[in-house]
């Protein structure tokens, strides 16, 4: 092993790939404030703004937002019947919602968020650099015939599992870009598939995440006409995730459900390389302050954003450097080494990790879709055990103690994000499905 990981709690729970809780040694109040971060709190509010002024293309380019007027929303749906079938009855576990991103429209997952933030901000840029529109024309310009057949004659490209490439891909082909996605090997087949009927051209490596990206970097800088969109260092996609927690603001506040010291609010986020949970836990902590608490929730044999943070080294640290596999069920967060600048925005704000191995990730898909009908793809079930930690785990109660919350959980609000699923096909979610026993 070329890294090792210090004395911690977690620490033997994670070289032996079982479920743990990591707490984050160096999490403090305030840290979102700190004037050394790359990225700020206006920078989220300006996120916001692009998402509002970009609406009325989006709408014009994909229908099922035009009843949105072009806002990408999820629903945050209660926790009923679910509820129970998790353990989480007691008054204890306080409010638990799913924030339901698998359902979100176009990309059918959190990745809609990103890549089409990112590819439609790309554009925009491109078209008034080259006077194709200027301040005051309709944004819906960009979707004439005029624009397009400029846009052809640029390529998009992505390295990606699956969940991102499908965004980026639906998004620049809506707008006539040509479009390029990397895969890992360990990609799924039918999102291979998809994407090809789109006519964006997939690349497959006989590599892991990491190498594909690295090659898709390489292709892109030797070549002016593409524009890469870079999982693992864009501020656009890590800014175009950070919007959700407006949207969740308002959907708490509509439900009545107050965020503040007596009443704290915890998120659940599933982790690939990073950008994703990265931007919804930085924008939470921009509309939320201290009163919320972000977790990452990542697969036993791909914890490349706990083994990284904490190893505290300077330089990343691979789950290949501890001994484990990088192989999971879950596709999307099959990462062995998570982004550098996600790990830097998130060394004082992530309050922690914890783990799920495979068969609960599978077992999660058939209890959520039987018991509550919600259609989950095994990386997006994995938020659903997140307050078991938190109230269960030693650790998690220590969390509690140091946080000054123990006496104030039966007032919280927990919010399991779940990333993705509903565009699984048919024959695909059987396949989950059979893959577990029947729950008990």
């Amino acid at each position: 092993m070329n890294a090792v990981l210090p004395a911690d709690p977690a620490r033997d729970d994670v070289l032996a790939a079982r479920p743990t809780l990591w707490l984050n040694p160096l999490y403090r109040r305030g840290a979102i404030e700190t004037s050394d971060l790359p990225i700020s709190p206006a920078d989220v509010q300006r996120a916001r703004m692009n998402w509002q002024r970009l609406a009325p293309l989006l709408a014009a380019c994909f229908p099922e937002l035009e009843s949105t007027n072009g806002e990408i929303r999820s629903e945050l749906v209660e926790l009923k019947e679910l509820r129970e079938a998790l353990g989480y009855r007691t008054r204890e576990f306080g409010n638990v919602f799913i924030k339901a991103d698998s359902h979100l429209p176009v990309a059918g997952s959190i990745k809609a968020r990103g890549g089409l933030y990112e590819v439609f901000v790309f554009a925009e840029s491109l078209a008034r650099d080259n006077g194709l529109v200027t301040d005051g024309d309709d944004i819906r310009k960009l979707k004439t015939k005029e624009v397009q057949t400029f846009f052809s004659k640029y390529t998009v490209a992505v390295g990606s599992t699956g969940n991102l490439g499908l965004s980026v891909g639906i998004a620049a082909r809506a707008l006539g870009f040509k479009a390029t996605v990397h895969m890992s090997s360990d990609a799924k087949a039918w999102k291979v598939e998809r994407l090809r009927k789109l006519g964006v051209e997939v690349i497959q490596h006989e590599a892991d995440y990491t190498i594909a990206v690295e090659k898709a970097r390489d292709i892109a800088d030797a070549d002016p006409t593409i524009y890469f969109v870079d999982d693992e260092q864009s501020k656009h996609l890590f800014l175009g995730y950070s919007a959700a927690a407006s949207e969740l603001a308002e959907q708490l506040d509509e439900r009545g459900i107050t965020v503040d010291a007596d009443n704290p609010l915890f998120l659940y986020l599933p982790c690939g390389i990073g950008g994703a949970p990265g931007g919804v836990a930085f924008g939470a902590k921009a509309t939320f302050g201290d009163n919320v608490h972000a977790f990452f929730v990542e697969p036993v044999q791909s914890p490349c954003a706990l083994v990284h943070m904490m190893s505290g080294s300077q330089q990343l640290v691979s789950v290949y450097d501890v001994g484990l596999t990088n192989k999971t069920e879950a596709d999307g967060m099959a990462v062995a080494r998570m982004s550098a600048f996600v790990a830097t925005v998130m060394r004082e704000i992530l309050a922690g990790v914890f783990t799920v191995a495979d068969d609960e990730l599978l077992t999660l898909v058939r209890v959520a879709w039987t018991v509550q009908g919600q259609r989950l793809e095994p990386s997006a079930a994995a938020a659903l055990l997140g307050p078991g930690f938190l109230v269960g785990h030693k650790e998690g109660k220590r969390f509690q103690d140091e946080q000054g919350i123990r006496g104030k959980m039966t007032k919280g609000t927990h919010v399991l994000w779940t990333t993705g699923g509903s565009h699984v096909p048919e024959e695909q979610f059987q396949a989950f499905l059979r893959q577990t026993a029947t729950v008990t």
